[in-house]
C-alpha cells in the first residue's frame, strides 16, 4: 500500500484516492521570466517519476502543472529587455521545454497558462468578497483578509503571530494585517490588464493556482504539490482562498520536495548561486543530471556539486555496462520477482528512489554474475524511473559539448589496431595514451576493440 508524507499531517499517511482507481495530481509550475534552473529541474524530475509510480501502480492520472506568465518579475524582465511580455513569457515557455524534456520529463495532461483563467480568479474572487473573507482596499486593490479565515496557517503549522509575510507578500498600509494577501492588482501605468467589477487589474499570485486547479480538477483532489520554499505563504494562502471560497476541503495530500543547495545554501536566483539546466547540460548528459536528482529522497537537500554528478556518471555507467553484454531484452517487468518486490515496497513508501535505485544495482550486480535473464527486470524497473531507455553504447559513448567526436575516437583505434597489426606496439601504447587522456577507455577483446568515455 503506497503511503505518502503529507506535509499538513507532518507524517506518512496511507495514499486514498478521492475517486477509485484515478489520482488528480496539480504541481506548481515555473515563473517564466528566465530560463530554469536546477531547483526547477528537481520540482520537474520529482513529480514525473511521482505520476510514473502512479500509473504503475494501476491508476489513472490527470497531472496537472500550470505556468505563471503574468507576475512583477515578468512584468520587470521585460521592461529590461524592451519586448513584449508575451514574446518574453513564449520564448522561455519554448526554453522550459527543450529542458525538461531533455531530462526525460513527460508533458502534463494539462499545463494551463494564468493569463488563460483570469474569468475563473475573477469569480472566486468574486464569492470570496461575498462571503465577507476580502475586502477592497482605498487604493483599488482586492486583498484576501486571513484573520477572517478560521485556521490560517495549518499548513506551515504556525499560529498567526508566528508567521511572516514571506517573499511575494507585499508591504501595503492599506492592508488591515501585514498577512492579509492581494487578489486583484488594481492597473498600474504600463502594465498588462483585464477589466474587472473592481476596474481595471490583474490578478495577484496566489490566485492563480487555486483557479487554475479548482478549474481542472474540481475541489478536493488528491495531491498538490511544489517546492518546499512554497509551503508558505504560497500553498498555505491557496487553502486560505479555495477553502474559504468552496466550503470544501481543497487537497488531500500536501507534497513538498526538498532544496537543492549549493554549499548548504539554497540554490536561488535572488541568491545568484543558481545553475541553469541548460548550462549543466553543456557539461553532463541529461540522464546523469535526472539519475543525480533521483539518488536523493525528494524530501532531502540535494547538495550540488562537480563531483557529485561525476559519481552519477560514473554509478549510472555500471547499471549500464550490465546491459551491454546482456541479450537483448524486453522491459517487462516480473512483480513476484524479489528484487521487484523490493523495488516496490521502496516506492511504495513515500517514492524511496535511493532505495528503488540500490535494487537497481542489485540486479546489475546479479547480471554481471551471469543471471542475464534478470536484465528485463533490470530495463524494466529502470523504465519506471525513467532511466536506461538508451541502447547501451550509446550512453557510454555519449560526451559533453567540445568533447572528442565518435568519428574521430573511431579513427584513432581503427590507427591503433593497424600499429598493432604491423607490430609498432609504441605507435599502438601512445595512440591508447593520447585517447585516455582525452577520456577514451580502449577495451581489447576477441572481437576487437570497443571503445567508451571514462
Amino acid at each position: 500500500m503506497l503511503r505518502i508524507y503529507n506535509s499538513a499531517a507532518r507524517r506518512k499517511q496511507e495514499f486514498v484516492p478521492l475517486r477509485p482507481g484515478e489520482v488528480r495530481m496539480y504541481v506548481c509550475g515555473v515563473t517564466v521570466y528566465d530560463y530554469c534552473h536546477l531547483g526547477h529541474a528537481r520540482v520537474m524530475v520529482v513529480f514525473d517519476v511521482v505520476r510514473r509510480w502512479l500509473r504503475a501502480s494501476g491508476y489513472r492520472v490527470i497531472y496537472v502543472r500550470n505556468i505563471t506568465d503574468i507576475d512583477d518579475k515578468i512584468i520587470r524582465r521585460a521592461a529590461e529587455t524592451g519586448e513584449p511580455i508575451e514574446a518574453l513569457t513564449d520564448r522561455f515557455i519554448r526554453a522550459m521545454h527543450e529542458d525538461v524534456a531533455a531530462l526525460g520529463v513527460e508533458p502534463p495532461e494539462h499545463e494551463p497558462r494564468a493569463t488563460q483563467y483570469v474569468p475563473q480568479m475573477q469569480a472566486m474572487i468574486a464569492r470570496l468578497l461575498d462571503k465577507g473573507l476580502a475586502y477592497r482596499t482605498p487604493g483599488g486593490d482586492v486583498v484576501f483578509s486571513v484573520r477572517r479565515f478560521p485556521g490560517y496557517g495549518r499548513l506551515s503549522g504556525k499560529s498567526l503571530e508566528d508567521l511572516r509575510a514571506g517573499e511575494r507578500v507585499e508591504v501595503d498600509p492599506d492592508k488591515e494585517d501585514p498577512l492579509d494577501f492581494v487578489l486583484w492588482k488594481r492597473a498600474r501605468p504600463g502594465e498588462p490588464r483585464w477589466p474587472s467589477p473592481w476596474g481595471e487589474g490583474r490578478p495577484g499570485w496566489h490566485i492563480e493556482c487555486s483557479a487554475m486547479g479548482c478549474a481542472l480538477l474540481g475541489q478536493p483532489f488528491d495531491i498538490h504539490g511544489g517546492g518546499q520554499d512554497l509551503q508558505f505563504p504560497h500553498h498555505e494562502n491557496e487553502i486560505a482562498q479555495s477553502e474559504g471560497a468552496h466550503g470544501v476541503p481543497f487537497v488531500n495530500y500536501w507534497m513538498h520536495n526538498g532544496f537543492v543547495q549549493v554549499d548548504k545554501e539554497k540554490m536561488s536566483k535572488s541568491l545568484g548561486n543558481f545553475f541553469t539546466i541548460r548550462d549543466v547540460l553543456k557539461a553532463y548528459d541529461p540522464e546523469v543530471v535526472r539519475f543525480f536528482i533521483l539518488r536523493a529522497h525528494y524530501r532531502s537537500p540535494l547538495n550540488y556539486a562537480d563531483a557529485q554528478l561525476d559519481d552519477a556518471r560514473a554509478a549510472l555507467a555500471r547499471l549500464y555496462f550490465a546491459l551491454r553484454d546482456a541479450p537483448a531484452a524486453s522491459a517487462a517487468v516480473d512483480w513476484a520477482e524479489p528484487h521487484a518486490l523490493r523495488f516496490k515496497a521502496a516506492m511504495d513508501d513515500d517514492f524511496n528512489t535511493p532505495a528503488a535505485v540500490a535494487e537497481l544495482f542489485n540486479l546489475a550486480s546479479e547480471i554481471g554474475r551471469g543471471r542475464t535473464a534478470l536484465a528485463a527486470q533490470l530495463k524494466g524497473l529502470a523504465r519506471i524511473l525513467g532511466l536506461l531507455e538508451r541502447e547501451p553504447q550509446a550512453f557510454l559513448r555519449a560526451g559533453p559539448a567540445g568533447a572528442l567526436a565518435d568519428a574521430e575516437i573511431e579513427a584513432r583505434v581503427a590507427a591503433r589496431a593497424a600499429a598493432r597489426a604491423a607490430k609498432n606496439y609504441a605507435e599502438a601504447d601512445r595512440i591508447r595514451a593520447e585517447l585516455a587522456a582525452a577520456g577514451i577507455v580502449l577495451e581489447d577483446g576477441p572481437g576487437g576493440t570497443r571503445w567508451r568515455r571514462a
